[in-house]
């Protein structure tokens, strides 16, 4: 009995989920102000968004930087291999997926900014909006 617990215990954990499985909404948490983990998570989530996903991205802190319109060049400098940055992937992802991008609720009056320091798009957060999109009984959220 042991065993056939064991095993089946195993069997769940490698257990490979299929498209079928997967969250129909992700929601990406990005706050992390390294251009390289900013690029990956906009890889990471448009590749969900290939795959069917209905995506939303929450820039909050240093990642919000992303955002604006004047963005500093760690947002919008090409990275290997493919020369893209993370701004960039991120408006394609906007343009071509109706990704929806939001910056944290308290990222502008931070700046003493309003969203028009933001490109075409880009809005602030509603936290209320946000926690429910989070707590979705069918979306998944990755955090960086």
């Amino acid at each position: 009995m042991r065993k056939m617990l064991t095993t089946a215990a195993l069997a769940g954990v490698l257990a490979t989920p299929t498209l079928a499985d997967a969250p129909e909404r992700l929601v990406t948490i990005l706050a992390d102000a390294d251009p390289q983990t900013q690029l990956m998570a906009m890889v990471l989530t448009n590749a969900a968004v290939q795959q069917g996903a209905d995506a939303q991205i929450l820039l909050c802190g240093p990642a919000g930087d992303i955002a604006l319109a004047d963005a500093p060049a760690s947002a919008t400098a090409g990275q290997p291999p493919r020369d893209m940055s993370p701004q960039g992937l991120m408006m394609m992802m906007m343009e071509e997926a109706d990704v929806t991008v939001e910056v944290c609720a308290i990222y502008l009056p931070g700046m003493d900014a309003d969203e028009s320091v933001l490109i075409d798009g880009v809005t602030a957060a509603d936290p209320g909006e946000m926690a429910g999109a989070i707590m979705g009984e069918s979306t998944q959220v990755m955090s960086f």
